[in-house]
Protein backbone atom coordinates (compact mmCIF):
# COMPACT_ATOMS: atom_id res chain seq x y z
CA UNK A 1 0.00 0.00 0.00
CA UNK A 2 1.34 3.40 -0.99
CA UNK A 3 1.80 6.34 1.35
CA UNK A 4 -0.87 8.12 -0.59
CA UNK A 5 -3.35 5.31 0.26
CA UNK A 6 -2.71 5.58 3.97
CA UNK A 7 -3.32 9.26 4.03
CA UNK A 8 -6.40 9.03 1.93
CA UNK A 9 -9.43 10.74 3.49
CA UNK A 10 -12.17 8.59 5.05
CA UNK A 11 -15.33 8.58 3.03
CA UNK A 12 -18.07 10.56 4.82
CA UNK A 13 -20.58 7.68 4.66
CA UNK A 14 -18.58 5.41 7.05
CA UNK A 15 -19.49 5.47 10.83
CA UNK A 16 -16.88 6.58 13.31
CA UNK A 17 -16.28 4.58 16.52
CA UNK A 18 -17.19 6.38 19.77
CA UNK A 19 -15.14 5.45 22.81
CA UNK A 20 -16.54 6.00 26.37
CA UNK A 21 -14.97 5.27 29.73
CA UNK A 22 -16.98 2.81 31.89
CA UNK A 23 -17.49 3.72 35.54
CA UNK A 24 -16.63 0.98 38.05
CA UNK A 25 -19.86 1.58 40.03
CA UNK A 26 -23.36 1.28 38.62
CA UNK A 27 -26.73 2.22 40.12
CA UNK A 28 -27.74 -1.39 39.57
CA UNK A 29 -25.56 -2.34 42.57
CA UNK A 30 -27.12 0.13 45.01
CA UNK A 31 -29.93 -2.16 46.19
CA UNK A 32 -27.90 -5.38 46.71
CA UNK A 33 -25.07 -3.48 48.43
CA UNK A 34 -27.51 -1.74 50.76
CA UNK A 35 -29.21 -5.08 51.51
CA UNK A 36 -25.85 -6.69 52.30
CA UNK A 37 -24.97 -3.84 54.67
CA UNK A 38 -28.31 -4.13 56.48
CA UNK A 39 -28.02 -7.93 56.73
CA UNK A 40 -24.49 -7.64 58.04
CA UNK A 41 -25.57 -5.14 60.69
CA UNK A 42 -28.43 -7.38 61.80
CA UNK A 43 -26.08 -10.34 62.16
CA UNK A 44 -23.57 -8.24 64.08
CA UNK A 45 -26.28 -6.80 66.34
CA UNK A 46 -27.66 -10.27 67.09
CA UNK A 47 -24.21 -11.61 67.96
CA UNK A 48 -23.50 -8.53 70.07
CA UNK A 49 -26.75 -8.94 72.05
CA UNK A 50 -26.56 -12.70 72.42
CA UNK A 51 -26.17 -14.04 75.94
CA UNK A 52 -25.81 -17.58 77.31
CA UNK A 53 -27.70 -20.57 75.93
CA UNK A 54 -29.65 -22.33 78.69
CA UNK A 55 -31.66 -25.54 78.92
CA UNK A 56 -34.95 -25.78 80.85
CA UNK A 57 -36.81 -29.02 81.52
CA UNK A 58 -40.62 -28.87 81.69
CA UNK A 59 -43.20 -31.62 82.24
CA UNK A 60 -45.14 -30.30 79.24
CA UNK A 61 -44.37 -28.13 76.23
CA UNK A 62 -47.89 -26.77 75.72
CA UNK A 63 -47.71 -23.30 74.19
CA UNK A 64 -43.90 -23.28 73.89
CA UNK A 65 -42.68 -22.84 70.31
CA UNK A 66 -39.17 -22.41 68.94
CA UNK A 67 -38.61 -18.97 67.45
CA UNK A 68 -41.82 -17.56 68.94
CA UNK A 69 -41.96 -18.04 72.70
CA UNK A 70 -40.21 -15.28 74.64
CA UNK A 71 -38.51 -15.24 78.02
CA UNK A 72 -39.63 -12.35 80.22
CA UNK A 73 -38.54 -10.72 83.43
CA UNK A 74 -40.37 -7.73 84.98
CA UNK A 75 -42.50 -7.50 81.85
CA UNK A 76 -39.48 -7.12 79.52
CA UNK A 77 -38.37 -9.62 76.89
CA UNK A 78 -34.97 -10.98 77.94
CA UNK A 79 -34.54 -13.86 75.50
CA UNK A 80 -36.26 -16.38 73.28
CA UNK A 81 -36.77 -20.10 72.78
CA UNK A 82 -34.50 -21.62 70.14
CA UNK A 83 -35.39 -25.32 70.27
CA UNK A 84 -38.05 -27.57 71.80
CA UNK A 85 -37.65 -31.34 71.94
CA UNK A 86 -38.30 -34.38 74.11
CA UNK A 87 -35.64 -35.66 76.45
CA UNK A 88 -33.92 -38.94 75.60
CA UNK A 89 -36.34 -40.90 77.82
CA UNK A 90 -39.37 -38.99 76.44
CA UNK A 91 -40.56 -38.17 79.97
CA UNK A 92 -39.93 -34.42 79.84
CA UNK A 93 -39.67 -31.56 77.37
CA UNK A 94 -36.28 -29.94 76.87
CA UNK A 95 -36.37 -26.25 75.97
CA UNK A 96 -33.22 -24.52 74.77
CA UNK A 97 -33.37 -20.75 75.08
CA UNK A 98 -30.98 -17.91 74.42
CA UNK A 99 -30.85 -15.08 76.95
CA UNK A 100 -29.93 -11.54 75.91
CA UNK A 101 -26.49 -10.38 77.00
CA UNK A 102 -28.09 -7.79 79.30
CA UNK A 103 -29.96 -10.61 81.07
CA UNK A 104 -27.08 -13.07 81.47
CA UNK A 105 -27.22 -12.69 85.27
CA UNK A 106 -30.60 -14.49 85.22
CA UNK A 107 -28.80 -17.76 84.42
CA UNK A 108 -27.89 -18.46 88.04
CA UNK A 109 -28.49 -21.21 90.54
CA UNK A 110 -31.83 -20.69 92.23
CA UNK A 111 -33.52 -19.03 89.25
CA UNK A 112 -37.08 -20.25 88.65
CA UNK A 113 -38.60 -20.61 85.18
CA UNK A 114 -42.26 -21.30 84.48
CA UNK A 115 -44.60 -21.09 81.50
CA UNK A 116 -47.36 -18.47 81.62
CA UNK A 117 -50.41 -19.67 79.70
CA UNK A 118 -54.05 -18.53 79.57
CA UNK A 119 -55.96 -20.63 82.08
CA UNK A 120 -59.67 -20.69 82.76
CA UNK A 121 -61.02 -23.02 85.39
CA UNK A 122 -62.57 -23.42 88.78
CA UNK A 123 -59.51 -21.76 90.33
CA UNK A 124 -60.05 -18.62 88.30
CA UNK A 125 -58.57 -16.94 85.24
CA UNK A 126 -54.85 -16.41 84.78
CA UNK A 127 -52.43 -15.32 82.06
CA UNK A 128 -54.93 -13.11 80.24
CA UNK A 129 -52.14 -11.17 78.50
CA UNK A 130 -51.06 -14.36 76.72
CA UNK A 131 -54.31 -14.45 74.72
CA UNK A 132 -52.81 -11.80 72.43
CA UNK A 133 -49.06 -12.23 72.89
CA UNK A 134 -49.00 -16.01 73.23
CA UNK A 135 -47.51 -18.11 76.01
CA UNK A 136 -44.16 -17.01 77.41
CA UNK A 137 -41.60 -18.19 79.96
CA UNK A 138 -41.33 -16.07 83.08
CA UNK A 139 -38.18 -16.06 85.21
CA UNK A 140 -37.54 -15.24 88.85
CA UNK A 141 -33.78 -14.73 89.32
CA UNK A 142 -31.69 -16.63 91.82
CA UNK A 143 -28.60 -15.54 93.71
CA UNK A 144 -26.30 -18.52 93.21
CA UNK A 145 -23.44 -19.21 90.84
CA UNK A 146 -23.77 -19.29 87.05
CA UNK A 147 -25.78 -22.23 85.73
CA UNK A 148 -26.93 -23.37 82.29
CA UNK A 149 -29.44 -26.17 83.08
CA UNK A 150 -32.67 -25.72 85.02
CA UNK A 151 -35.80 -27.64 85.99
CA UNK A 152 -38.85 -25.54 85.21
CA UNK A 153 -41.66 -25.04 87.72
CA UNK A 154 -45.21 -26.20 86.96
CA UNK A 155 -46.72 -22.99 88.32
CA UNK A 156 -45.73 -19.51 89.41
CA UNK A 157 -43.87 -19.35 92.73
CA UNK A 158 -45.38 -17.72 95.81
CA UNK A 159 -44.86 -13.96 95.80
CA UNK A 160 -41.78 -12.93 97.75
CA UNK A 161 -42.12 -10.57 100.66
CA UNK A 162 -40.00 -7.53 99.79
CA UNK A 163 -38.21 -5.54 102.45
CA UNK A 164 -40.58 -3.14 104.19
CA UNK A 165 -43.75 -4.70 102.77
CA UNK A 166 -46.60 -5.59 105.10
CA UNK A 167 -47.92 -9.16 105.18
CA UNK A 168 -51.35 -9.65 106.73
CA UNK A 169 -53.86 -12.45 107.12
CA UNK A 170 -57.44 -11.91 105.99
CA UNK A 171 -59.89 -14.55 107.24
CA UNK A 172 -62.96 -15.71 105.35
CA UNK A 173 -65.31 -18.67 105.53
CA UNK A 174 -64.69 -19.65 101.88
CA UNK A 175 -62.26 -18.79 99.13
CA UNK A 176 -64.86 -17.48 96.69
CA UNK A 177 -63.18 -15.90 93.62
CA UNK A 178 -59.83 -15.16 95.27
CA UNK A 179 -56.60 -16.60 93.87
CA UNK A 180 -52.89 -16.21 94.30
CA UNK A 181 -51.99 -12.86 92.74
CA UNK A 182 -55.47 -11.35 93.12
CA UNK A 183 -55.16 -7.57 93.59
CA UNK A 184 -55.71 -5.64 96.82
CA UNK A 185 -57.25 -2.18 96.41
CA UNK A 186 -57.42 1.02 98.43
CA UNK A 187 -59.81 3.63 96.99
CA UNK A 188 -59.69 1.84 93.65
CA UNK A 189 -55.88 1.81 93.48
CA UNK A 190 -53.95 -1.45 93.52
CA UNK A 191 -51.68 -1.45 96.58
CA UNK A 192 -50.92 -5.13 97.06
CA UNK A 193 -51.64 -8.72 96.07
CA UNK A 194 -52.79 -12.02 97.51
CA UNK A 195 -49.63 -13.98 98.29
CA UNK A 196 -51.19 -17.38 98.92
CA UNK A 197 -54.32 -19.01 100.37
CA UNK A 198 -54.59 -21.87 102.87
CA UNK A 199 -56.95 -23.53 105.34
CA UNK A 200 -56.52 -22.50 108.96
CA UNK A 201 -55.26 -24.99 111.55
CA UNK A 202 -58.63 -26.58 112.32
CA UNK A 203 -60.04 -26.27 108.77
CA UNK A 204 -62.92 -24.03 109.90
CA UNK A 205 -61.94 -21.03 107.76
CA UNK A 206 -59.67 -19.81 104.97
CA UNK A 207 -56.57 -17.74 105.67
CA UNK A 208 -55.77 -15.35 102.82
CA UNK A 209 -52.23 -14.03 103.09
CA UNK A 210 -51.98 -10.60 101.48
CA UNK A 211 -48.91 -8.52 100.79
CA UNK A 212 -49.17 -4.72 100.92
CA UNK A 213 -46.41 -2.79 99.14
CA UNK A 214 -43.97 -0.94 101.36
CA UNK A 215 -45.09 2.57 100.39
CA UNK A 216 -48.74 1.72 101.05
CA UNK A 217 -48.21 -0.05 104.37
CA UNK A 218 -49.25 3.02 106.45
CA UNK A 219 -52.75 2.76 104.95
CA UNK A 220 -53.55 -0.35 106.98
CA UNK A 221 -54.52 0.27 110.62
CA UNK A 222 -55.82 -1.97 113.36
CA UNK A 223 -59.37 -0.72 112.67
CA UNK A 224 -59.17 -1.15 108.87
CA UNK A 225 -62.02 -3.07 107.22
CA UNK A 226 -61.50 -5.53 104.35
CA UNK A 227 -64.13 -6.86 101.94
CA UNK A 228 -64.35 -9.05 98.85
CA UNK A 229 -64.06 -6.87 95.75
CA UNK A 230 -64.53 -9.65 93.19
CA UNK A 231 -67.67 -9.87 91.09
CA UNK A 232 -70.38 -7.25 90.68
CA UNK A 233 -72.21 -5.57 93.53
CA UNK A 234 -75.91 -5.10 92.92
CA UNK A 235 -78.01 -2.70 94.98
CA UNK A 236 -81.72 -2.32 94.45
CA UNK A 237 -83.44 1.00 95.04
CA UNK A 238 -86.98 2.13 94.55
CA UNK A 239 -86.57 3.29 90.96
CA UNK A 240 -83.11 2.04 90.00
CA UNK A 241 -80.58 -0.77 90.10
CA UNK A 242 -76.93 0.08 90.77
CA UNK A 243 -74.17 -2.17 89.48
CA UNK A 244 -70.60 -1.63 90.60
CA UNK A 245 -67.22 -3.39 90.58
CA UNK A 246 -63.81 -2.45 91.95
CA UNK A 247 -62.19 -2.94 88.51
CA UNK A 248 -62.45 -5.02 85.35
CA UNK A 249 -59.48 -7.03 86.60
CA UNK A 250 -61.21 -7.94 89.86
CA UNK A 251 -64.17 -9.25 87.86
CA UNK A 252 -61.87 -11.82 86.24
CA UNK A 253 -59.36 -12.75 88.95
CA UNK A 254 -61.11 -11.67 92.15
CA UNK A 255 -59.84 -9.04 94.53
CA UNK A 256 -59.88 -7.51 98.00
CA UNK A 257 -60.56 -3.88 98.95
CA UNK A 258 -60.11 -2.11 102.25
CA UNK A 259 -60.89 1.19 103.94
CA UNK A 260 -59.55 2.90 107.03
CA UNK A 261 -61.70 5.09 109.32
CA UNK A 262 -61.17 8.74 110.19
CA UNK A 263 -59.35 9.22 112.48
CA UNK A 264 -57.23 6.13 111.80
CA UNK A 265 -56.08 3.79 114.56
CA UNK A 266 -52.54 2.53 115.20
CA UNK A 267 -50.63 1.08 112.27
CA UNK A 268 -51.05 -2.62 111.64
CA UNK A 269 -48.07 -4.88 112.21
CA UNK A 270 -46.96 -7.88 110.14
CA UNK A 271 -49.10 -10.89 110.97
CA UNK A 272 -52.18 -8.93 112.08
CA UNK A 273 -55.39 -10.73 111.10
CA UNK A 274 -58.60 -9.19 109.80
CA UNK A 275 -62.06 -10.39 108.84
CA UNK A 276 -62.95 -10.40 105.13
CA UNK A 277 -66.54 -9.16 104.70
CA UNK A 278 -68.74 -10.07 101.75
CA UNK A 279 -69.45 -6.44 100.91
CA UNK A 280 -68.64 -3.02 102.35
CA UNK A 281 -70.81 -0.99 104.65
CA UNK A 282 -71.84 2.28 103.00
CA UNK A 283 -70.07 4.33 105.67
CA UNK A 284 -66.77 2.56 104.93
CA UNK A 285 -66.87 3.90 101.37
CA UNK A 286 -67.07 7.46 102.76
CA UNK A 287 -63.97 7.15 104.95
CA UNK A 288 -61.13 9.41 103.74
CA UNK A 289 -58.56 9.82 106.52
CA UNK A 290 -55.37 11.82 106.17
CA UNK A 291 -52.55 9.31 106.57
CA UNK A 292 -48.92 10.46 106.83
CA UNK A 293 -45.85 8.39 106.04
CA UNK A 294 -46.97 7.20 102.60
CA UNK A 295 -43.35 6.78 101.48
CA UNK A 296 -42.54 4.36 104.29
CA UNK A 297 -40.97 7.02 106.54
CA UNK A 298 -41.06 6.50 110.30
CA UNK A 299 -43.83 8.33 112.12
CA UNK A 300 -44.66 8.97 115.75
CA UNK A 301 -47.09 6.08 115.64
CA UNK A 302 -45.70 2.64 116.37
CA UNK A 303 -47.10 -0.45 114.68
CA UNK A 304 -49.22 -2.45 117.06
CA UNK A 305 -47.53 -5.61 118.25
CA UNK A 306 -49.20 -8.88 117.39
CA UNK A 307 -48.37 -12.56 117.42
CA UNK A 308 -50.86 -13.17 114.61
CA UNK A 309 -53.50 -14.57 116.96
CA UNK A 310 -55.55 -11.44 117.49
CA UNK A 311 -58.19 -10.75 114.85
CA UNK A 312 -59.56 -7.27 114.28
CA UNK A 313 -62.76 -6.31 112.55
CA UNK A 314 -65.16 -8.50 114.53
CA UNK A 315 -64.54 -12.26 114.47
CA UNK A 316 -68.23 -12.83 115.12
CA UNK A 317 -68.94 -11.64 111.59
CA UNK A 318 -67.11 -14.61 110.12
CA UNK A 319 -70.14 -16.90 110.14
CA UNK A 320 -72.33 -16.44 107.09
Amino acid sequence: MTQEGKDAPVPPDLARARIEKRHWFSLVWVVPVAAAIVAGWLVFDRVRRAGPLITILFPSGDGVQAGQTALRYRGVRVGGVKEVQLTSDARQVEVKARLDRSAKTLAREGSIFWVVRPQVGAAGIAGLDTIISGSYIQVEPGQGREQARFVGAERAPILKSEEGSLELVVITSDKQSLNQGSPVYYRGMEVGKVRYIELNEDATAINVHVLIENRFAPLVRTDTRFWNAGGINVSLKLFSINLSAESAKSLLVGGIAFATPDPPGPRAAPGNAFILYDKPDEKWLKWAPRIPGMQGANTAENPSSSNGEGVTGGMRQLTK
